[in-house]
């Protein structure tokens, strides 16, 4: 049998935008549908950064088939001068051909610019079949043609043209990364392109789809251009709904300092059918962040001072930012430098600052505005006031139904998120490690029934600790108390608070040695919650396989290597191995691993105390010669080793 050997020859260097091919989900999010039209929209983007520069008032965009498509600024135009690092290429070559180039890494083009990741239009090239741009600037035509990630025509100068500025990109995404069957779906791309002219009231874009019937009417061919912005936006949102005040609140200034804009608009509808959207830098962040905690900090403030002022805060009422925007339709929008988000695709808003300066940018408008329209502030506050007291209610008859059933749930952990339902009938409550899971889990439950108690690290082992060890411990502390049901001789299963306890841990082994010193801890101070069928391990997925626009999760090795060997067999696939609980997003870790329809949990049970008592002592016990023991036992049976 030869040795594997391990050189130097065996160390990848992979070349320009080879990356962006063989792992395009580290770039776009993956090859589905949602990615291949966040193609459109990065160079999409880089139009309407020269637009918000000032630079370019009009965008043309045209979808010429189902895989092939234009979009046109009179802009500056991408420079065709030679790079100074680069001096046997363009500038415009470099940008389309190396990744982290650009005009967008300092404030000299840009002062603020959706595109500050410099991998957008580079990453749009190495995932299309082809891709040809045209500058005109200067007074002269320029045209250079790529494909794959590599230019395969020199830049050419066609000469002067008259009546035409800009950069036009017309790209066709490459099938053997998206799919044979992958298309553009005309509908989501008009509605791409109106919510982009919502978003900067200085530009007109024109939208055409040459494939489209002409009964399709504006969806074949539109200019959009809307003088109010944001607040044309939410008008035609929210159509005929009736409004609890007269007039939106709607603004768009400098922010605090001159570091920027911000545009806003807020209505109060009487159905309290409440929508909130945002974006940074014409991006749309989906997740929130920062810009839209700054917004419900100075509306919270400023009502609430409003309340004061008139005298209309009850001692005994406290409104929350909640009470203010439950209900509430809202749309924000801010331009600032540099910003800084959570992953490529831009989901939420990360900059610290920024929640100071849109808060110190509304906070004064929205004082006028309650003070200029008093009716439409009164009813507001009203309502506001009338959601405080119905939550106080709530929470006193909660209280009240709590404090009958138990006297030993008054006191719980900081870092408990509790379920609203405070009955234990149908709750649970998901045991997760660490704030970065938790904050996950936090988005993906449902608040009425699933509680989450994120712990820090890994718990003691309560197996070879001492009581006073176990009892001076936080995290166990904190357990204890989130459970409500006391421990050893204090146990009373009737004082239980969820009736489910699910552990919740990584696919890996720490999360694994985290599960195992949980169930330690449980079976050694409360061994009826497992007897009593109480205690579940959750099993999240290891891979998300996906086949053009079918995503599929997959438990482990061996149902992926069975897909692979069977249904999927021969296509092309894109293989997601997820790293922890906190780097998925809520919305797959609700599908997956937390809403009940979908997801699959172990309960943990007992067949035999005699067996459960002597695993426990010899692997969890304070002889470590038992575990070594243990090891060298089956150390054979291991396939793969996890370090």
């Amino acid at each position: 049998m030869t040795a594997q050997t391990y050189t130097a020859k065996d160390i990848e260097v992979l070349e320009g935008l080879e990356p962006v091919r063989l792992r395009p989900g580290m770039y776009i999010g993956g090859t589905d549908t949602t990615a291949l039209h966040h193609l459109v929209a990065e160079v999409l983007d880089n139009s309407m950064d020269e637009a918000v520069a000032g630079h370019a008032d009009k965008i043309w965009v045209t979808l010429h088939n189902k895989n092939t498509i234009t979009i046109r600024d009179n802009g500056r135009g991408i420079p065709v001068d030679p790079h100074p690092k680069y001096q046997n290429k363009s500038a415009l070559e470099v940008i389309l051909t190396t990744l982290h180039s650009g005009g967008k890494f300092s404030n000299k083009a840009y002062s603020t610019s959706g595109g500050l990741h410099g991998v957008g239009v580079s990453v749009v090239n190495a995932l299309s079949e082809n891709m040809s741009v045209e500058v005109a600037r200067d007074g002269n035509l320029y045209c250079q043609s790529f494909s794959r990630g590599l230019a395969t025509s020199e830049l050419q100068d066609l000469g002067p043209i008259k009546n035409r500025k800009g950069t036009q990109i017309t790209f066709t995404p490459d099938q053997t990364i998206f799919g044979a069957d992958s298309k553009f779906i005309p509908s989501r791309l008009f509605r791409l392109v109106r919510s982009k002219a919502y978003l900067y009231r200085g530009v007109t874009i024109h939208w055409k789809d040459e494939a489209a019937p002409e009964e399709a009417g504006e969806e074949r061919e539109a200019s959009f251009h809307f003088p109010k912005g944001l607040e044309d936006f939410l008008q035609q949102e929210m159509g005929e709904r009736m409004m609890l005040t007269d007039t939106f609140f709607a603004g768009n200034t400098d922010l605090t300092g001159g570091s920027g804009k911000v545009e806003w608009v807020i209505g109060w509808p009487l159905d309290e059918e409440e929508l909130f959207s945002s974006y940074c830098n014409t991006i749309p962040t989906i997740n929130g962040g920062t810009h839209e905690t700054g917004l419900r900090n100075a509306i919270f403030k400023s009502l609430r001072a409003y309340g004061e002022m008139r005298g209309s805060l009850k001692k005994n009422i406290q409104i929350t930012a909640e009470d203010v925007f439950n209900g509430a339709c809202a749309m924000l929008s801010v331009f600032i430098p540099q910003p800084q988000f959570q992953g490529q695709t831009k989901e939420k808003l990360t900059n610290a600052d920024t929640t100071r300066l849109v808060e110190n940018t509304i906070r004064d408008p929205f004082d006028l505005w309650l003070a200029a329209t008093p009716e439409s502030a009164d009813a507001l506050l009203q309502k506001v006031i009338e959601r405080a007291e119905e939550r106080q209610n709530r929470r006193k008859a909660l209280e009240v139904k709590r404090k009958t059933a138990t006297s030993q749930r008054t006191r719980l952990p900081g870092k408990l998120t509790d379920c609203s339902d405070k009955g234990a009938k149908d709750t649970e409550i998901f045991i997760v490690e660490g704030d970065s899971a938790g904050g996950s889990a936090k988005q993906a439950r449902d608040r009425k029934k699933q509680a989450i108690l994120p712990l820090k690290g890994k718990i003691l082992n309560v197996a070879s600790a001492t009581k006073d060890k176990m009892a001076a411990n936080q995290e166990i502390k904190d357990l204890i108390q989130a459970l409500g049901c006391g421990t050893g001789k204090q146990f009373n299963r009737d004082n239980l608070r969820y009736e489910r306890i699910i552990i919740m841990t990584d696919a890996d082994v720490d999360g694994a040695h985290i599960a195992t010193l949980l169930l330690t801890f449980l079976y050694q101070e409360m061994p009826q919650l497992i007897q009593k069928g109480h205690v579940y391990l959750a099993l999240p997925p290891l891979y998300k396989i996906t086949v053009g626009n079918e995503s599929v999760y997959v438990q482990d090795d061996n149902e992926k290597d069975k897909l692979l060997a069977g249904k999927f067999k021969g296509r092309k696939i894109d293989i997601s191995r997820f790293k922890g609980l906190g780097e998925m997003p809520a919305a797959q870790l609700k599908t997956t691993t937390m809403e009940p329809k979908n997801r699959k949990l172990l309960q943990i049970k007992i067949e035999s105390v005699a067996e459960a008592e002597n695993i426990v002592r010899r692997l969890m016990g304070k002889n470590p010669e038992d575990r070594l023991h243990f090891i060298r036992a089956h150390a054979r049976e291991v396939q793969e080793l996890d370090i």
